[in-house]
């Protein structure tokens, strides 16, 4: 039977000396929290289990920080540390009261018998069935350690290549979004004071001016229905993502045609593909059960459906590589080097080479894009506020002419 969760504890009381003393620890119940402090000499007079926040709470756990938890308890493993003391050296330094409740929770079903693949299932959101598969073949291969190094590196560099994508999309996105309000907040609130003063000239305004004070008399008008609509349709698209399959495809799709953006994706996507193919191959997995991990961590539908027909492919017969090739999704290198992996009996070396390749060829794609467009948004931005302020004046510098 497993032990429970170590639960936070706030106690007062005094120590051997008769001073008051006040404080926290960690225990599985206020029964073993008592036990705890009589041992420390403390006599307690009241022990109460730490409340919630009202606001914010703990921080999430990111994936970020199941990597950098793989990498510590690989450490720990490597140096000769017991596992279970290892989660209590683990747990004890880190920072997210969240995940420190996690690790603690998987320490206590690991002190009473069950396995770390079986813990770690417990937490579906935070350890997927490839990890929790990888753990399982180390367990079994008593070669744990070996497996926990093996998964903090494919973890890291997953997590890595994470960051890469999102560095080449946030800067312009970012970018954008205060062009949109910085226009829109000159169309709502300074082009109107302009229209008032050029209601009195009685003269006829350029074009471009009226078509900028049309589109103000627009913005003042829809402003709050565009705001809604684009809100609702952003949700809706995520929402509509996530339960149809088919429409999922389709974006996937799409978006690897995206200019120099969809490239970028694509080269990730391969990445991923043999960074996690080579970990789970070296791991000792089946080659077709494998495959079936793999797909799951494509992170695109297009590939998790490529990826499929190749496992299926592969289970008639085939070779890897030349199911590969009749997908016409991956690249020639990819197919080559894979080629090369099958006829000399070393596959999960020739994929992470290419996982290595195609990582550092992400790497360079994003910081040429970002060197590109840092210029081109500049431009844009002129050109956005310049043109309201040039429209705005234009009268201006037309009346002065005439005068």
């Amino acid at each position: 039977m497993a032990t429970a969760q170590a639960q936070v504890y706030t106690y007062k009381g005094k120590d051997k000396k008769g001073k008051p003393i006040q404080g926290e620890l960690k225990a599985s119940n206020a029964v073993v929290a008592k036990a705890q402090l009589r041992k420390q000499g403390i006599t307690a007079k009241s022990v109460k289990k730490k409340g919630k926040p009202l606001f914010g709470g703990s921080k999430p756990i990111k994936p970020q920080d199941i990597a950098i938890f793989t990498r510590q308890l690989a450490t720990m493993m490597k140096a000769g540390v017991p596992l279970v003391q290892s989660f209590d050296i683990v747990g004890e330094g880190a920072e997210s009261p969240a995940l420190r409740e996690m690790i603690y929770g998987i320490r206590d079903d690991v002190s009473s018998g069950i396995s770390l693949a079986g813990s770690l299932r417990k937490h579906p959101k935070y350890f997927d069935d490839l990890f929790c598969s990888l753990v399982e073949a180390g367990e079994q291969a008593g070669a744990l350690e070996t497996m926990l190094d093996r998964i903090a590196t494919y973890k890291e560099k997953t997590e890595s290549l994470k960051a890469k994508i999102k560095k080449a999309l946030t800067y312009p996105i970012a970018v954008v979004c205060v062009a949109v309000i910085v226009t829109g907040i000159l169309l709502v609130k300074v082009v109107p004071v302009f229209a008032e003063t050029f209601s009195n000239f009685g003269a006829d305004l350029p074009a471009f001016t009226l078509f900028v004070l049309n589109l103000s008399y627009l913005a003042q008008k829809w402003w709050l229905i565009t705001l809604a609509g684009l809100i609702a349709f952003i949700f809706g698209v995520r929402e509509l993502k996530r339960r149809s399959p088919a429409f999922d495809a389709a974006i996937d799709k799409y978006v690897l045609k995206i200019p120099v953006v969809g490239n970028i994706l694509y080269q990730a996507i391969v990445a991923r593909f043999a960074r996690t193919l080579s970990t789970t191959f070296a791991a000792g997995v089946p080659l077709v059960d494998a495959l079936s991990s793999v797909a799951g961590a494509a992170g695109n539908a297009v590939y998790r459906q490529a990826i499929f027909k190749v496992r299926d492919d592969v289970t008639t017969g085939i070779q890897l590589h030349q199911a590969l090739r009749m997908t016409n999704k991956f690249p020639v290198m990819l197919l080559q080097m894979t080629s090369i992996g099958e006829e000399s009996g070393a596959l999960d070396d020739m994929l992470e080479k290419s996982a290595v390749f195609y990582e550092e060829a992400v790497d360079n794609a994003v910081d040429n894009l970002t060197t590109l467009l840092e210029p081109m948004i500049m431009a844009i931005l002129g050109v956005l506020v310049g043109g309201l302020l040039i429209a705005m004046y234009l009268p201006i510098f037309k009346l002065g002419a005439v005068i």
